[in-house]
């Protein structure tokens, strides 16, 4: 036990000084800043890319945890193009085939069926590829107010650490990986709370939505697939209502917007912190539905609509139930 709270120690130090580091070295390089626009929630020039740090904290813990290589080389590769991306804009084809060729790396060496016995072993990869990536850009395109991301990453991670305590399996590689994300994402969000004095930045939030996603799959495969639609319920809801609502209105789903349930929330109103607290106590209670249905899986499904009804319940009241909010100066 004490390697993992050291190794947990190492990532959350490295995270946090890197990020300073990382501040330090980027907030007078202009290609390295967020310009506000009409569609962002921030009104002063802040450096983006502080997922360097992240990224860089996680790729040394996991290298010393001597999990996967496998999972590191496909971190690389796309914190590497995300970079370029944050730099030069890497047309959106380019990006997704390489998001496809980082998911293929782990999913060519799956042996086990993801959804058991539904799918010919070939087509259950393709379709759980297909998720995957589908759940990289949905982290990616989430991230878009202060604190947000650090919180979601630490509130998923946690969640799988606790699901694994409470079932005698810690340590094992769901909760090691899940234990470095959670130290990681603390030191982060340090700079990262409203208001933000870095952004993570495609670098960032490519490959920890690639690294959550494995947590996602190797729930599934250690038999906690409730968990695994039950932690990340709020992110998934939102981006996907949001790209559904998009879809059928005639917009471009690709284009960057600010039409989330939470950009709603802080454009007629609400604080970013304020927003991000809602978001954090409706994951403390989605936490707490996924150890239940966990250790208790004949109530499971309820647990699972419970942690849908909740999450709905807080789209609505970002979308229409703070009007009365003075809207803030961003």
């Amino acid at each position: 036990m004490t390697f993992y709270i050291i190794l947990a120690l190492s990532a959350f130090m490295i995270s946090l000084l890197g990020t300073r580091l990382t501040i330090l070295a980027f907030r007078k390089r202009t290609h390295f800043l967020d310009i506000p626009n009409a569609r962002s929630n921030h009104k002063t020039p802040t450096p983006k890319g502080g997922g360097i740090a992240v990224v860089f904290a996680l790729i040394i813990t996991l290298l010393v945890a001597d999990i996967s290589y496998g999972i590191v080389l496909s971190i690389l590769i796309l914190a590497a193009v995300s970079l370029l991306d944050d730099l030069i804009d890497v047309p959106q084809i380019i990006r997704l085939i390489v998001q496809f060729l980082a998911v293929s790396i782990p999913l060519a060496l799956l042996t086990v069926p993801v959804f058991g016995d539904i799918f010919p072993l070939w087509l259950d990869k393709v379709i759980t590829g297909l998720l995957w990536v589908w759940f990289i850009n949905l982290f990616n395109f989430m991230d878009g107010i202060d604190g947000i991301s650090p919180t979601e990453m630490i509130c998923i991670s946690l969640g799988f650490c606790l699901v694994a305590v409470f079932t005698d399996t810690f340590p094992d590689p769901l909760s090691t990986y899940s234990l470095l994300i959670y130290a990681a994402g603390s030191g982060f969000l340090w700079w990262n709370w409203h208001p933000a004095r870095i952004f993570l930045g495609d670098v960032g939030s490519i490959p920890i939505g690639f690294l959550l996603g494995y947590l996602l799959l190797l729930a599934a495969l250690s038999g906690y697939g409730y968990a695994a639609l039950i932690l990340p319920a709020y992110y998934l809801s939102d981006s996907t209502i949001t790209l559904l609502r998009r879809l059928f209105t005639g917009k471009k789903i690709w284009q960057a917007h600010s039409e989330h349930y939470y950009q709603k929330a802080v454009r007629k109103g609400m604080k970013h912190d304020t927003v991000v607290k809602f978001i954090f106590g409706l994951n403390l209670l989605l936490i707490l539905l996924a150890v239940i249905a966990t250790i208790n899986p004949e109530i499971a499904i309820f647990e699972l609509a419970m942690a849908y009804t909740s999450v709905f319940m807080v789209l609505g009241y970002f979308a229409h139930g703070h009007a009365k909010h003075k809207p803030e100066s961003l």
